[in-house]
């Protein structure tokens, strides 16, 4: 059974120039995945790699400095700004601080309702039926509607996000770190909601996350980003707790690396890890026939 193509990115580029004109930094440099429909494509690396640039060029909150971003055959790039506007039913973004990307001053329910309002969807009331179908879907008495984000734990707030992001049933949602400020047994409630929500809606995620262990819960692929690369990958759940380490180093090291990893009939060998373009002797680091 064919799969249906929801993302084709291709070769995105985004360089921000440092004061003075002394030079650039790669954001992102020539990143290129697919994602399809049902499923969840997990971006995992460092802190400053560039995973949220890339999350914010999808959508189109950063300018792109070459590349091409297609979603359901749409090129996003080179829309024009009403064109832009109507293509944002079908893309949605769940950010990292919850309470930052609400409205400190609107009761949740006018929050929630804000996107339908923008694209004219329904009248008034039916727009507010629309909310407290919504408030359920993601755990949340629709009597809360009324209640401003600080009256919220930080799960709850993270949970109103959610209800806004799929208020105007979108094709695809990026979700930056949606999960990494809350408590461990609050990060999986959020995490089986997504879960339930792609089954149901039929939802397709950019999953960017620094944590292997919620990557590997919810992502059908995973993608390595570091110094503003991608690496593509299957799924962790083939690889051992010991390669999962070795991926994660691979994103870590201040150079870039190879890893070798090799089978005999007595298990799988962790051979070594080696720059691909050595700038000193000592940046060699191997470990030859470690059994994993």
């Amino acid at each position: 059974m064919m799969k249906t193509l929801v993302l084709d990115v291709k070769n995105l580029k985004k360089h921000f120039p440092l004061k003075g004109g002394k030079g650039i930094v790669r954001a992102v440099d020539d990143v290129s995945f697919q994602v399809y429909e049902g499923e969840t494509f997990g971006i995992v690396g460092e802190s400053g790699c560039g995973k949220s640039t890339l999350g914010r060029l999808i959508l189109r909150l950063i300018k792109a400095d070459h590349g091409e971003v297609v979603l359901d055959g749409i090129p996003v790039l080179s829309l024009s700004p009403g064109n832009l506007r109507k293509a944002r039913k079908k893309m949605q973004m769940v950010f990292q601080d919850a309470m930052a990307s609400l409205d400190a001053r609107q009761k949740i329910g006018r929050i929630i309702a804000e996107p339908l309002k923008v694209h004219g969807i329904g009248t008034k009331g039916e727009r507010l039926d629309t909310v407290r179908h919504l408030l359920k879907t993601v755990g949340l008495n629709p009597e809360a509607m009324d209640r401003y984000p600080h009256e919220f734990s930080g799960g709850q707030r993270q949970r109103i996000c959610i209800a806004r992001a799929i208020a105007l049933n979108p094709r695809l949602v990026v979700a930056d770190e949606p999960v990494s400020a809350l408590d461990v047994s609050i990060q999986s409630q959020v995490l089986n909601l997504l879960v339930d929500l792609r089954e149901k809606l039929s939802l397709s995620y950019v999953f960017i996350s620094h944590d292997l262990a919620v990557v590997e819960h919810i992502c059908t692929r995973i993608g390595v980003m570091y110094l503003a690369k991608l690496s593509k990958l299957p799924t962790l759940s083939i690889y051992t707790p010991i390669q999962r380490i070795l991926i994660l180093r691979h994103c870590c090291l201040p150079f870039p690396v190879r890893i070798h990893i090799t089978g005999t009939k007595k298990g799988l060998f962790f051979r070594e890890i080696f720059p691909i373009r050595p700038m000193y002797p000592q940046d060699a680091v191997s470990t030859r026939d470690a059994p994993i």
